[in-house]
């Protein structure tokens, strides 16, 4: 019986050759995630508490769910005022129609407080 593939790829980038016949390193793909930023807020909130990889992956979805959501929501609501540039004001609204209760009233106010210390700065 044959042997199969191993199912784990080679991740390490090969050297790739030069004309010249010396050899560089070739760059890894940057993947872009939320994690450090999870990891930050979660060690604000409970500074003796961890998370597995699997956790942070279904968080950093969890974020890019809620982005899109909101950036698509933020989207229609500049589109029905004939707007070509989505301002704090047409996020602040999209944040309200899509959080619930006391959680929009909090990412509101933070969302307030970033806008202002942005302007400032």
């Amino acid at each position: 019986m044959a042997k199969t593939p191993s199912k784990q790829s080679s991740k390490k980038a090969a050297p790739a050759k030069k004309t010249d016949g010396t050899t560089t390193k070739r760059k890894k793909k940057r993947v872009e995630s939320y994690s450090t930023y999870i990891y930050k807020v979660l060690k604000q909130v409970h500074p003796d508490t961890g998370i597995s990889k699997k956790g942070m992956s279904i968080m950093n979805s969890f974020i890019n769910d809620i982005f899109e959501r909101i950036a698509t929501e933020a989207g229609k609501l500049g589109k029905y005022n004939k707007k070509a540039t989505l301002s704090s004001r047409e996020i602040q609204t999209a944040v309200r129609l899509m959080l619930p209760g006391e959680l929009a009233k909090h990412a509101v106010s933070e969302g307030t407080k970033a806008v202002t210390k942005f302007s400032s700065a």
